[in-house]
């Protein structure tokens, strides 16, 4: 009998943790476990999106994922301390903070959302795309956002850095999205080098449950039926932009895409609770797109399913503190 998509999971958790899968009868999902939501952000860049984030995590008592790019944490004007994998010192393709005021106020917002009950996750440096890189690139790369962000308060000459921020960027940060979710062959074994919990850059054909590679867990964005035709589309705002407006801004239709985005989004949650209740996963951005249409969805959709009993919307990191003990404790 093929293993449902729960079991295989847990009996993955079980590997890794050195401990012996569960029997069939013990592997079988519990009634009433909770549908688990996990909704993530990449970049992490604008302020105000911090604010309107954590604003509705305390409204709906959800916790998020933020994949943060290390260039928002160095002044424009020391963008030389940033060396990415082979190319010139100073790149990025996604610009640098543009004064160490900013800094301050995102330093913050980093270390506020961590207070309560947020992770901080990585997103690399510069926003390049490293499906060609090798292994020694990744690790470059991975080595240069850890210098960044534990010196982040000293670089900028800012004053108030938080006692345990240096052991907060070596030990907490533990998970990482691929920009533009590009992964290539020498990502996952520079991640299992450097110590990282989880992947989440991959994208799979509907949710499914996390698998492992180089003993390390793997998560994949789910495709979801979108739309008049319910054509399959990636559950993350960009991509919504793309499939609705071509990338080009079109605000005077952001209800309609606000309304298509959040049935899509309910339709792929009410799937998975009346049926395997996989996590669902839902990739976003700190940029407003289409007059805001895909912010205005997800706040839609997080007031209607995150306050429910039986979900729960958290981060990647305490989902994986919750599956394992799910397994060992039948």
């Amino acid at each position: 009998m093929l293993q449902s998509p729960a079991r295989t999971f847990r009996t993955i958790l079980a590997l890794l943790a050195g401990t012996a899968p569960l029997s069939a009868q013990e592997a079988q999902l519990e009634p009433g476990e909770p549908q688990y939501v996990i909704i993530s952000f990449d970049g992490a860049s604008h302020i105000e999106q911090w604010e309107r984030s954590r604003a509705l995590a305390r409204e709906t008592g959800a916790s998020f994922t933020y994949f943060l790019s290390c260039v928002f944490v160095l002044n424009a004007e020391d963008r030389s301390r940033y060396q990415p994998p082979e190319m010139a010192a100073g790149r990025s393709n996604v610009g640098f903070a543009q004064s160490k005021a900013e800094v301050a106020a995102r330093l913050d917002q980093i270390w506020n959302a961590r207070a309560e009950g947020h992770e901080i996750a990585s997103h690399g440096c510069g926003h390049f795309d490293g499906g060609g890189w090798g292994v020694q690139a990744w690790l470059q790369e991975f080595d240069q956002f850890e210098t960044l962000m534990r010196e982040a308060w000293t670089s900028n000459g800012l004053e108030g850095e938080p006692a345990g921020w240096a052991s907060f960027v070596k030990d907490e940060i533990r998970g990482f999205r691929a920009p533009y979710l590009s992964t290539g062959p020498g990502l996952f074994t520079a991640l299992a080098k450097s110590g990282f919990d989880y992947d989440a850059s991959t994208v799979s054909n509907g949710p499914q449950m996390p698998g492992s590679r180089n003993g390390v867990v793997t998560f994949q964005l789910p495709m979801i039926p979108e739309g008049p035709k319910q054509k399959p589309v990636i559950a993350m705002d960009y991509n919504l932009y793309v499939r609705h407006s071509g990338g080009e801004e079109q605000p005077e239709n952001a209800s309609a895409y606000a309304e298509r985005a959040y049935s899509a989004f309910k339709a792929a949650f009410d799937a998975q609770q009346s049926g395997d209740r996989i996590p669902l996963q839902i990739g976003y951005h700190f940029t407003l797109m289409n007059g805001g249409a895909y912010w205005d969805a997800l706040e839609r959709f997080a007031r209607d399913v995150c306050v429910r009993e039986d979900v729960r919307c958290l981060s990647y990191t305490d989902y994986l503190k919750v599956a394992p003990a799910e397994a060992l404790d039948g």
